[in-house]
């Protein structure tokens, strides 16, 4: 009995080991006032007012100018996917990629399973997912803006750890970090420049491309986010 009880603490040690090498946090930890809110009816409300074919047909011509420059992908994650819309304009550019997705919103998985496969879906926060494999492209797109500052440098760490080449990142940009008045709701959206974060975090990560999206556009219309393409350069 107490060989095991030795082998469950050696165990036990490494993983932990393991955990903290790769930034991640050991402890039940409980969810955020965002969390709360984007897990139930907020979010449920949030799908319904974004789901059409002209969001579709804008995120395909969005994301082509963006991928335009970069070599064919056969993987990519997305950081709070939704319904999969951003995924399903990635799909139509690249037929035969491997998607995966983390979402915190039950109503929101039920849809997404038409998009990617049930075994590629995590349902859960971003902040508390830990990435399994490396991916050739993992998207965060109007996600980090409601996130718990307190979180960031966690989701981070995620996404780095999620990633074997790109990351792309569209979010409201600020230089400095703000909080704004959300739908009526204090606290619940966040401006900030999360790609100088990111990369100021980990110097294995560069700029490839970046640019901004009207919400004017005729053609690509989009809610006013700013996008960043970083790369990694040393794999």
């Amino acid at each position: 009995m107490k060989m095991i009880g030795l082998k469950q603490k050696k165990s036990s040690f490494l993983i932990n080991s393991r955990m903290k090498k790769m930034g991640i946090r050991n402890k039940i930890r409980k969810k955020t006032v965002q969390e709360e809110l984007w897990e139930g009816n907020f979010g449920d409300s949030y799908i319904e007012r974004n789901n059409s074919k002209e969001l579709l047909a804008s995120n395909v011509h969005f994301f082509a100018k963006i991928f335009s420059k970069i070599n064919p992908i056969s993987t990519c994650i997305e950081f709070g996917a939704n319904i999969g819309l951003n995924l399903k304009a990635i799909n139509i550019l690249f037929p035969k990629i491997e998607m995966e997705a983390v979402e915190i919103n039950a109503s929101a998985v039920k849809k997404l399973i038409d998009i990617v496969p049930e075994k590629n879906i995590f349902h859960k926060s971003i902040v508390d997912f830990i990435p399994a494999k490396k991916h050739d492209l993992v998207l965060v797109k109007g996600v980090l803006i409601h996130i718990s500052p307190s979180d960031l440098d966690q989701v981070y760490q995620n996404i780095y750890n999620a990633s074997s080449n790109y990351v792309l990142i569209c979010e409201y940009y600020n230089r400095t970090p703000v909080s704004l008045t959300y739908r009526g709701l204090e606290g619940m959206l966040f401006k900030r420049d999360f790609c100088s974060e990111f990369l100021t975090k980990f110097s294995d990560f560069q700029l490839v491309d970046y640019g901004f999206a009207y919400h004017g556009d005729p053609i690509c219309s989009q809610d006013d986010i700013t996008w960043f393409l970083l790369k990694r350069v040393n794999k």
